[in-house]
């Protein structure tokens, strides 16, 4: 969901470089998917099925209700149709929200967004989790180049790429209407990628 791997083989960074880190984030991102999907998933299904039985059997989620939220009347008689229209709905929301964000980017300038990165295990996390919320990849572009520079520490690097979750918060934005659903999972998104960065840079992890 980032641009770290291409720019890291870019700049001939150190193979030991990148497969620690792409481990790093994998082994975090397993490991705090199996916490979050045992104790907040199969604790709300649990109190649901004991409520009225369980959802999971006749309704996990539909392509009707999608249909009907965004009224685009396709149904699920005609999948591909449906399939098709929500495609180029999101993709067309994408593509005007990128534009903008590119533009904003453009205007603010990279360098100013390098600035607000510090180089200490702790603030600079915060921020470059901040930095990695910018559903663009000009945010992990630019926690990358940092490291590479020495201008941030390791910890902050993963803190800002485990938040980053490229479009994909665009796309939850876009098809989710539920508004505090999605404010969880993006809190859920920065504590765990804050959390995860403060403490490699405390304990000090190098690669």
């Amino acid at each position: 969901s980032d641009e770290m791997l291409p720019i890291f083989l870019s700049e001939a960074a150190p193979i030991s470089l990148i497969w620690k880190s792409l481990v790093i984030k994998m082994v975090i991102g397993i490991i705090a998917g199996l916490i979050i999907d045992i104790f907040v998933r199969r604790r709300a299904v649990w109190k649901e099925m004991k409520r009225k039985g369980d959802p999971r059997k006749n309704n996990p989620f539909q392509i009707k209700e999608l249909c009907e939220q965004e009224q685009c009347h396709c149904g699920p008689s005609h999948m591909w149709q449906s399939a098709l229209t929500h495609t180029v709905q999101v993709f067309l929301f994408i593509l005007l929200i990128s534009l903008a964000l590119n533009v904003v980017i453009e205007l603010v300038g990279t360098e100013t967004l390098k600035g607000f990165i510090l180089n200490d295990p702790v603030w600079g996390a915060f921020l470059a989790g901040i930095i990695g919320l910018i559903p663009n990849c000009a945010a992990s572009v630019v926690l990358t180049e940092l490291y590479l520079e020495g201008a941030m520490g390791f910890g902050a690097l993963m803190a800002g790429l485990l938040v980053g979750a490229g479009v994909g918060l665009l796309v939850l934005a876009r098809v989710n209407r539920h508004v505090k659903e999605n404010l969880k999972i993006i809190g859920l998104l920065y504590v765990i990628g804050v959390g995860c960065g403060v403490l490699l840079g405390l304990i000090g992890v190098t690669v």
